[in-house]
């Protein structure tokens, strides 16, 4: 299968003439199938195209054109059903209209499967992946096909079409195409899988297996590399050449994971049941607008983890380096048209946009002054995904915008019970009321029903290998066979009521305290520091003790790399700015745990390459490298966050040590008690005080089979 490949058309246009740019989207969203049972249909994919296409309509950087945004959608108003006719004549006029350095966005919302390949031996595993449009049928097995299915091979020509009258494209699938069984609980948010099996398209298992015996007999599969690091194909590939527009592909997991819809945002009344990755996805750009699809898919991951959103992980292709719809570069600057009505103000911008009732903005004369040059503050009254209310000043200057110069950090842990059965579940909730009553994990950990909104859900499984066990489950409840072999437990059967309490207790706040630094770190971003980072690995020889020579190499951020156990972490800093930086180095375990890994200052110029993580065979899951980089006055100590480490806890019956700045802000986050803070996204200086930088790498930790 041939790897995607994204280039530039540079060579071909300029031999073309000259024309102004337009910005096109297909936005193409598949909820209700009647040829399919009704607990087939989904509701999220037309939430998603609605707001796709009012994001598009409004974004600030670069709007589209309503009259060249097409919705292929049913549910939504002003859209066409999605058949496979309708979206393949509307591939063939977007074709048609594109010229050469045109822009194309498309976003395929709804459901995906694996069907026998054609060609059995063209695909590594013998199998196509298939995007569902709304009229699909049955397995026909008189052709060997699912009827009316849009499959990759089509979907890969398609874009090459585009590709190839010059345009750019970035292309978003919000479906996935495994049939992996999946686990969870019961929660209000009406949380369903974007996958159908095959055996709901009535696919034989006897043709899923021919095409997959057929697939490892070719010569192409036996002479693939067998190594664990390596992650399954991307769901859909794409040829490409030098002389075609670039190619950008996000996909919402891999191919042998499942994504979910449930109702967002978190804690709305307005939330609706929406893709979890078109919902971060775009949510993570209108809170950082001007940014690098790179960038992007890091903010993605780490809103997956702060926020305890799904456990799979998201795949993202091409130009990754090139800036969001083609844009340029721009800074963290969000700010917005005030609209003054009655006695309030009126905003086109929301939840979305990180805006949360409580909230100050600045008020500014114009949008090109400083924020020092701020008339004052305005309080939110209301939010809504695309709508905030705030009060106005008497004073308002006319014409004011008003920007967004803090973030607030929620510290709280909400924890869903499980619907009560059996013993176990008994002994669950007499050590939550425990917990609760004795205040055994401080005022940031809440219960609530079962079903409730919740950060995570605990919850019992009876028919498991272990039916005594208390897991821990991401928000949406859902969770594969594998993820039990990571995600943490606690055992009932061999503990009284207080010290399950305890042990539970121990729990809630380790993983609290490693999700709060998280939550800092994505709050605060990449801040204005110029340092630049690179993560690495290497193998490390056990019984010489060194790293093997010539076994480094550079790890992609963005991919989530794959470690086994004798892999080692290193990490490359350059300190590029006109000061010295100082660095600290956490290590956030899938068990939670946060170890300090060490810190130091770097001058002016000064490069740290070194190794700071050799991966054990102790335990496997998602790791991250935590590096908080912080600006330095000369002679002043070097900044120390190692009273982070979760095994610090001791620390919190101590003395209080008073810590201003960033230290001050993650000691509150690890050890206070507050529930939310405000993090301040403005500059107090000129660019002689830059904000600090959080970087956060992610890679998964296997055993090497």
């Amino acid at each position: 299968m041939k790897r995607l490949l994204a280039t530039t058309a540079a060579a071909l246009l300029l031999a073309l003439p000259a024309f102004a740019r337009e910005n096109h989207a297909l936005l193409i969203g598949a909820s209700t199938y009647p040829n399919l049972d009704e607990r087939f249909w989904l509701k999220g994919p037309a939430n998603d195209v609605d707001l796709v296409r009012r994001f598009l309509t409004t974004n600030p950087t670069i709007p589209f054109d309503p009259g060249n945004i097409t919705l292929l959608a049913d549910g939504v108003e002003g859209g066409t059903p999605p058949t496979l006719a309708a979206i393949r004549e509307a591939m063939d006029r977007l074709t048609e209209t594109v010229q050469p350095g045109d822009f194309v966005y498309l976003h395929f919302s709804g459901h995906g499967t694996q069907a026998p390949a054609a060609d059995p031996s063209s695909e590594l595993d013998g199998l196509d992946e298939l995007f569902l449009p709304v009229d699909i049928g049955p397995w026909n097995d008189s052709v060997g096909t699912v009827e009316n299915a849009l499959v990759d091979d089509e979907i890969g020509e398609m874009l090459d079409r585009l590709r190839g009258r010059g345009a750019d494209v970035w292309v978003v699938f919000d479906s996935c195409h495994s049939g992996t069984a999946t686990r969870g609980t019961a929660t209000d948010d009406d949380v369903r899988q974007r996958q159908l099996a095959p055996e709901a398209l009535a696919i034989p298992d006897a043709a899923m297996a021919r095409a997959e015996a057929a697939a490892m007999e070719s010569e192409r599969s036996r002479a693939m590399p067998a190594d664990p690091r390596e992650r399954p194909e991307p769901p859909l590939v794409f040829p490409g050449s030098a002389e075609e527009g670039s190619l950008v592909a996000f996909f919402a997991a891999q191919t042998n994971e499942t994504t979910p819809e449930k109702n967002m945002p978190k804690g709305h009344p307005d939330r609706r049941s929406q893709g979890v990755f078109t919902f971060t996805l775009f949510q993570a750009l209108a809170e950082r607008p001007g940014i690098t699809y790179r960038q992007l898919a890091q903010e993605v991951l780490r809103k997956y983890t702060t926020g305890n959103l799904a456990r799979s992980t998201p795949l993202f292709e091409g130009d990754l380096d090139a800036q969001v719809f083609a844009g340029e570069p721009g800074d963290r600057l969000a700010q917005w048209p005030a609209r003054p009505t009655g006695d309030t103000l009126t905003l086109d911008a929301g939840t979305l946009h990180g805006i949360e009732p409580g909230m100050e903005l600045s008020v500014m004369a114009s949008p090109a002054d400083p924020t020092e040059a701020a008339t004052g503050t305005v309080t939110v009254t209301d939010a809504g995904t695309f709508r905030t209310v705030t009060g106005a000043p008497a004073d308002l200057p006319r014409g004011a915008w008003l920007r967004k110069t803090s973030e607030v950090v929620d510290f709280s842990l909400t924890v869903a019970l499980p619907r009560a059965r059996g013993e176990a579940t008994r002994a669950l909730l007499r050590a939550a009321e425990l917990i609760r009553t004795e205040n055994m994990a401080g005022p940031r950990l809440r219960f609530v029903a079962p079903g409730g909104e919740a950060d995570l859900r605990l919850e019992l499984f009876e028919d498991s290998d272990r039916p005594d066990a208390i897991w821990f489950l991401p928000a949406t409840g859902l969770v594969s066979e594998d993820d039990l072999k990571t995600i943490p437990s606690v055992s009932t059967r061999d503990k009284t009521e207080y010290q399950l309490a305890d042990v539970m207790a121990d729990n809630l706040r380790a993983m609290g305290k490693a999700l709060n630094l998280l939550k800092i770190g994505a709050t605060a971003g990449a801040g204005t520091l110029n340092v630049k980072a690179a993560l690495q690995s290497a193998r490390f020889d056990p019984d010489r003790e060194e790293v093997i020579e010539g076994t480094r190499v550079a790890l992609n951020a963005a991919s989530v790399p794959r470690l086994i156990p004798d892999d080692v972490i290193g990490l490359r800093l350059e300190n590029t700015t006109e000061g010295p930086v100082d660095y600290n180095i956490l290590y956030v375990g899938a068990d939670y745990s946060i170890t300090f890994m060490g810190n130091d200052r770097m001058q002016p110029g000064a490069i740290l390459q070194e190794d700071f993580v050799r991966i054990t065979d102790s335990a496997f899951g998602r790791d991250r490298m935590v590096v908080v980089l912080s600006p330095a006055q000369p002679q002043s100590p070097v900044e120390d966050l190692s009273f982070l480490e979760q095994g610090a806890v001791e620390r919190t019956r101590a003395a209080p040590v008073e810590r201003s700045g960033i230290a001050g802000l993650l000691d509150e986050a690890g050890f206070g008690e507050t529930t939310r803070a405000a993090v301040s996204l403005r500059k107090k200086k000129a660019a002689d005080a830059p904000l600090p930088m959080f970087l956060s790498f992610e890679f998964d930790t296997i055993p090497a089979e």
